[in-house]
């Protein structure tokens, strides 16, 4: 069945959305705050409706799906609204006017299952579908340059510049073409009409393959000009959208004759392709993809990919200078597996989040870490470089991983567990590589506010007790008491330890924390318990700050030893 489809906004792009949408049989209605547009629709698309109420027709539950082509400025509003009411949603591009509105957008879509496609029309275009089979083929040899003029005198707008009113339709098409993300951006442009509008830009962009590439954009030129050339060793593929022949192959190469570059010329090949209009297939792509719930060739990934290089530009042309572009060391493969954070919390672009995954509300996850897919971890938690969490694994709220720590399938991580750098944890206890064990995960359990220290080791199969304190280096190979201070390899009990990190002493047969005061009691032989706290509630906020560094306290227990003496 045809999903039925709402167009917002009917203007100057729009208008043809409309016209695509109804002859494909899947308009049901237009909505435009234009009243006058009314008549248009009714006399052009019988039995299509019309609205100024973009809410209420939020609410139609016919609605399967709605196409937004208003403003620029109004898109990310307009597309969380549509998220936000259960229908998927085509967005003209840009997906927004800023990363973070962005990736919101992509999380919001995520959530609810939604499909969420941008308007990169020229992804659709026979020429360009023909230059990346090009690519592919090798016909083209090694790819080295590739260059867009988009230029025009045509609609100028005030509530976005050039750079993001024409570049996001190149700048996604570089990014298919060269198949990663720009390392450095470097923009230029001139305000002529508006003071804060730039009307002319030109990009430049290294890619860390050495492919180089620059978009040169402009609304105040004589004629227009609509060109993409792809340089590569063999042959160079032109794509003039003005021109009769879109596509022409030039076998031009270079020769070397005793040290030196020489031109050799050939005549331009015109490449057939198919004729069909591309907008036709974009509406058509996005219906299929609604009924078939497929992701899309441009979908929120790719626009919000699009939307942080269009930053990096914004960046350069402000700061004048050379910028590095956001995700710059994500290869292909990376991207295809990019989990996309929600707003409420922060992954590094150098970072990997496999899908599925829950992320609580204030989880950082930093450089070069990985997350693998089905791992759930709580709120509040940081996540520092290079550390590996495995699949399946789940992590409470408030813990602290430092860098280099791997925690393997088969780990339960409890709340406000503090893990040390580079400590290790195991989860075969006989590992061979020639006999494959994965079904034979032991279970290591971290119970709440446990510390490892800096390179201890937990062998694998033991649980590590509520509120106990692994010392830097030691290697427990069996159960931790709750509150014990375990060193040594293999490590051996040296004490009690107290919630906030301090050997407990004994006063009056209680054992008392020289920090807060808290009392704790042996209730059971090896078994310690907190006189005046739920162990199981958070730390008062005037005691979840420390109020001296270790070496201070133990300056001072020392003194207040010498003065009982």
């Amino acid at each position: 069945m045809t999903p039925k489809i709402a167009v917002v906004g009917m203007g100057y792009w729009g208008k043809h959305l409309v016209r695509n949408f109804a002859e494909l049989g899947a308009l049901q209605i237009v909505c435009d705050e234009q009243q006058s547009r009314a008549e248009i629709v009714h006399t052009n698309y019988p039995g299509v409706a019309f609205t100024g109420e973009y809410r209420s027709l939020l609410q139609d539950r016919k609605i399967d799906a709605v196409v937004i082509a208003t403003p620029a400025t109004m898109h990310y509003r307009m597309a969380r609204l549509a998220l936000d009411a259960g229908k998927h949603v085509f967005v003209e591009k840009p997906l927004a006017l800023d990363a973070n509105e962005g990736a919101n957008l992509v999380a919001a879509a995520a959530r609810g299952s939604r499909i969420l496609m941008v308007g990169h029309v020229l992804q659709y275009h026979p020429a360009v579908i023909k230059i990346k089979d090009l690519i592919a083929e090798g016909e083209l040899g090694q790819l080295q340059y590739v260059y867009s003029h988009r230029l025009n005198i045509g609609k100028i707008r005030s509530e976005e510049n050039i750079l993001w009113s024409f570049a996001p339709h190149d700048i996604s098409v570089m990014l298919s073409l060269i198949n990663e993300e720009p390392c450095q951006v470097t923009s230029q442009g001139a305000h002529y009409l508006n003071a804060s509008v730039a009307d002319v830009t030109t990009s430049e962009f290294a890619f860390p393959s050495g492919v180089h590439a620059h978009i040169f954009v402009s609304w105040l030129n004589p004629f227009k000009e609509q060109r993409l050339v792809v340089v590569g060793a063999e042959k160079m593929a032109v794509f003039d959208d003005t021109a009769r022949e879109k596509l022409m192959l030039y076998p031009h190469r270079i020769a070397w004759r005793n040290g030196t570059p020489q031109a050799i010329k050939a005549e331009g090949v015109a490449v057939p392709i198919d004729s069909g209009e591309p907008l036709r297939s974009e509406c058509q792509h996005f219906l299929n993809c609604v009924s078939s719930h497929t992701r899309p060739l441009s979908d929120g990934i790719e626009g919000l990919r699009v939307l942080k290089v269009l930053a990096a530009c914004q960046r350069a042309l402000d700061s004048r200078e050379t910028v590095p572009a956001a995700g710059a060391n994500r290869t292909p493969a990376m991207e295809e597996r990019m989990y996309v954070a929600p707003p409420f919390c922060y992954v590094h672009p150098t970072a990997i989040v496999d899908e599925p995954c829950e992320i609580g509300e204030g989880t950082k996850i930093w450089h070069f870490s990985h997350v693998m897919k089905n791992v759930k971890i709580g709120k509040g938690c940081v996540i520092g470089q290079n550390c590996n969490i495995a699949e399946g694994v789940r992590v409470g709220d408030n813990v602290k991983v430092q860098n280099n720590v791997s925690i393997y399938t088969g780990t339960i991580v409890e709340d406000d567990v503090f893990l040390g750098p580079s400590c290790v944890l195991t989860n075969v206890t006989n590992p061979r590589s020639q006999i494959n064990r994965h079904a034979l995960y032991e279970s290591t359990i971290l119970r709440r506010g446990a510390t490892v220290g800096a390179n201890a080791t937990i062998l694998c199969g033991v649980e590590i007790g509520r509120y106990s304190f692994i010392a830097a280096g030691a290697v427990v190979t069996r159960n931790v008491p709750d509150y014990a201070l375990m060193t040594g390899n293999p490590a051996r009990q040296k004490g009690w330890m107290s919630r906030h990190g301090h050997r407990l002493l004994e006063r009056d047969g209680v054992m008392v924390c020289p920090e807060t005061g808290l009392r704790y009691q042996e209730c059971r032989p090896g078994i310690i318990r907190c006189l005046d706290l739920d162990e199981e509630a958070a730390l008062p906020s005037d005691m979840a700050t420390g109020t001296k560094s270790y070496r201070e306290w133990k300056q001072s227990l020392k003194a207040d030893r010498a003065m009982s003496c």
